[in-house]
């Protein structure tokens, strides 16, 4: 099977994540609530994180209410789960930051 693109895992990840979207009926914010708090479930890696960052905060998502689905969820999940999440989640920011400083550069 070819591809026309260079990047057919990220285009599928995309075409996933915007089909999910478009057929979920929670509003954003709340969306990205449970997208934050499976990621911490599944012990998602920081790129997963990274790949929902720009989302989170074009919902209003603050840094206060990630850390409250984390302190929400940790009965659930447990500590160790959570202290992994949060530690990916500071690796997925890293991420965003040097991606935006790259972008920035480029432009300048």
């Amino acid at each position: 099977m070819s591809t026309a693109s260079e990047t057919p895992v990220l285009d599928t990840l995309a075409a996933m994540t915007i089909d999910s979207m478009e057929r979920c009926g929670l509003a954003p914010d709340m969306l990205m609530v449970a997208r934050m708090a499976a990621l911490a479930a599944s012990d998602a890696p920081p790129i997963s994180y990274a790949a929902h960052i720009e989302l989170a905060i074009e919902t209003g998502m603050t840094a206060e209410q990630l850390q409250d689905v984390l302190v929400a969820i940790a009965p659930i999940v447990g500590t160790a789960r959570v202290m992994t999440a949060a530690g990916n989640i500071s690796a997925a920011l890293g991420i965003a930051i040097a991606v935006a400083d790259a972008e920035m550069e480029d432009e300048g």
